[in-house]
């Protein structure tokens, strides 16, 4: 038994022999149909041009039986009639079975080539004239015409099959025609699958070189096709973004480690430190608060990754609730503003006099501003007093969003660096802060952003610090 089937597995062929198997089947059946039609209707108008044929023998031999002897018209056999017969025989290229009969206008037998008695041309002649069967032999009939009436008739008989007898040489003609428009119809098909079934190969064999790891391939793309050709592209910058999400992954994985070593690290060293006493009194107390620090930086590490996992995995609720705007981040600034040291000023918050209502969830919207502003304090260099300012204006291109702008007097972000912001694990190389985390905080707000139907921008515009827009869309419903 096959091994494919014990396992359950069906069998599989290639392309090429399916196509090529399947399309000489088809093509075979249809030519032998249209090869048996075709048969048939070349009987059928053989038949038909040896009756007219038959009809004019039939139609010469009455004239050439006329003669004329002191006024008086009679019937006369010619002698070298029979000669005549076998010569038109072989011009018109008839059969050897036909008959031909000369009768009088009494219906008497005056001649027959090959000789009959008369018996024997009674029982054609009937034949033709019974309805209960089909006739065995068709038959032309031409009458001998005098100036005064009919002297006779002479009928032509062929047997149906003589009519419609094709010679073998024409039958193997057309089954070598036939043959060979099935083998070219297969050789084409046959050409044409493998053409299209290389490239497929070459791709299966590329996307197995993936699956053992391995992401540098290269296939030939001259194929002049233009779906194979985009495949081939396809395939390939899809093996090349897939090595860069290794690679980046390696990355993370190695960054990730790191980060989260550092603060286990530094929480042993200080714990240890007070546990063995090397540490005393208000040393040690301060020893424990850095500890309490670090688990704190961990904390927020961890919970950086599993937001981070759950949104990208599509599994985190975000609701849309209609949201007054003015006491929504007046509220989130000042609750933020509990959390910082004295060190950090209170926002400028640039608000309008109307209400604004916005379509969003409260909790995920204080999550991006919260983020927003921890970045710019983190990234603000030692000894520099932060200014931080927050603007919610309409948003001039799309009318029916609302626009909340997040800016700083920081050293702002480079043009090299603007563009990858927004990447997981990407932290800029300006950040000196202790409470650096994975990289993870962007990446984030603009996933909560997307999710409820908005935008999460750096502004490039800005010469001066750092300025994030977030787009959050407006609730017209009164």
């Amino acid at each position: 038994m096959d091994p494919l089937k014990q396992s359950g597995r069906p069998h599989r062929t290639s392309i090429l022999f399916y196509w090529t198997v399947r399309y000489l089947l088809i093509i075979s059946i249809g030519l032998l149909l249209v090869g048996l039609v075709t048969f048939w209707w070349i009987r059928q108008e053989a038949m038909d041009n040896r009756m007219q044929t038959t009809a004019l023998l039939a139609q010469e031999i009455a004239d050439r039986s006329i003669s004329s002897s002191e006024g008086l018209e009679a019937i006369r056999i010619e002698p070298n009639l029979e000669k005549l017969i076998e010569d038109r025989k072989r011009f018109f290229k008839l059969t050897a079975q036909m008959c031909v009969i000369i009768l009088d206008s009494d219906g008497q037998l005056l001649l027959s080539v090959p000789p009959l008695s008369d018996q024997e041309v009674r029982m054609k002649l009937n034949d033709q004239l019974d309805d209960s069967r089909s006739p065995e032999y068709k038959g032309a009939t031409a009458l001998i015409e005098g100036d005064s009436g009919p002297l006779g008739q002479v009928i032509v008989l062929q047997s149906k099959r003589a009519l419609q007898h094709i010679p073998l040489e024409e039958m193997l003609f057309f089954s070598i025609l036939l043959l060979f428009l099935i083998a070219l119809s297969w050789l084409t098909i046959y050409l044409l699958s493998r053409k299209l079934a290389k490239p497929v190969q070459r791709v299966a064999a590329a996307a197995a070189q993936i699956s053992s790891g391995q992401y540098d391939i290269t296939l030939d793309k001259s194929a002049k096709e233009r779906e194979i050709h985009e495949l081939i592209v396809s395939f390939e910058e899809m093996a090349a973004k897939l090595k860069l999400f290794e690679q980046s992954r390696a990355v993370m994985l190695a960054g990730v480690s790191h980060e989260l070593k550092t603060p286990v690290t530094s929480i042993k060293g200080l714990v240890h430190a007070v546990r063995e006493g090397v540490v005393e009194g208000e040393e040690a107390d301060e020893f424990l608060d850095i500890a309490l620090l670090e688990a704190g930086r961990l904390q927020r590490m961890v919970a950086d990754l599993l937001d981070y996992n759950a949104l990208a995995a599509g599994i985190v609720n975000v609701r849309h609730d209609k949201l007054a705007a003015v006491p929504l981040i007046s509220e989130i600034v000042y609750q933020w503003k509990l959390t910082q040291s004295d060190a950090v000023r209170e926002p400028l918050l640039l608000l309008p006099q109307k209400p604004v209502f916005l379509r969003g969830d409260p909790l995920r919207i204080q999550q991006i501003i919260v983020n927003l502003l921890n970045n710019s304090v983190q990234a603000q260099a030692a000894g520099c007093s932060v200014e931080l300012k927050l603007e919610l204006v309409a948003s001039s291109e799309h009318p029916e969003f609302a626009v909340i702008r997040v800016s700083d007097n920081g050293p702002g972000i480079s043009p090299e660096q603007a563009e990858l912001v927004f990447e997981a694990f990407f932290r800029g190389s300006k950040q000196t802060s202790t409470l650096r985390g994975l990289g993870l905080g962007l990446t984030f707000s603009r996933l909560l952003a997307e999710a409820m139907g908005g935008s999460l921008l750096l502004d490039s515009r800005v010469k001066q610090g750092c300025t994030f827009v977030l787009s959050l869309p407006l609730d017209r419903a009164r």
